[in-house]
């Protein structure tokens, strides 16, 4: 394990190589990713990436002004799941794949910090394929931290990281590789 960040505006943590026996991108057919629309700054943009929910059943999750439902999630989907929820002692309950076909496609600066996420939340992101750089950037200060993410990489994120820093993956022109993401999160759903 390598610690990237640890201090009282979060917690960075990458376990290198710990998936790198499963490979998601082998199941990639099976998943129906597909380019979202979201709305941004107004607009109705496509996002620069494939994606899908996967979750337990009834879940769903908003995010940039879109609410997405949960496909129920099986095999090693589901593995990865609880192998995740073990390490980080947070029983997840949605994971959301995005998908880079190459180093054109990328995801904008943002935080995880929707209110169904609670204060704080806890987020487990596992990378498949191409190794692809990884920037945050502390709100008040702007400094950056940049983490190299590769096949099989775990990276946890926890404490303040949501509130106090942003992150994203920017385009890489010089890869030409596929990418597949999973990040685990624990949704809090409405009351009925």
């Amino acid at each position: 394990m390598t610690t990237i960040l640890n201090d009282d505006s979060g917690e960075i943590l990458v376990y290198p190589r710990y998936f790198s026996s499963k490979n998601l991108l082998k199941e990639l057919d099976s998943f129906g990713l597909q380019q979202e629309s979201i709305v941004l700054f107004g607009k109705q943009v496509n996002q620069p990436r494939l994606s899908r929910l996967y979750g337990k059943k009834g879940t769903s999750y908003k995010y940039s002004g879109k609410l997405f439902t949960a496909i129920p999630w099986t095999g090693m989907l589901e593995e990865l799941a609880e192998d995740c929820s073990r390490m980080c002692g947070v029983d997840f309950n949605t994971g959301l794949l995005n998908y880079y076909r190459d180093g054109n496609d990328s995801m904008g600066v943002h935080a995880d910090d929707e209110k169904e996420l609670g204060n704080n939340p806890v987020i487990a992101s596992v990378s498949f394929g191409a190794t692809r750089k990884m920037i945050f950037r502390k709100r008040e200060t702007k400094e950056k931290v940049i983490v190299l993410l590769s096949h099989g990489d775990l990276l946890i994120m926890r404490g303040a990281l949501q509130h106090q820093w942003k992150h994203e993956l920017p385009k890489e022109k010089k890869v030409n590789e596929p990418r597949l993401n999973v990040t685990f999160r624990w949704v809090k759903m409405p009351s009925p």
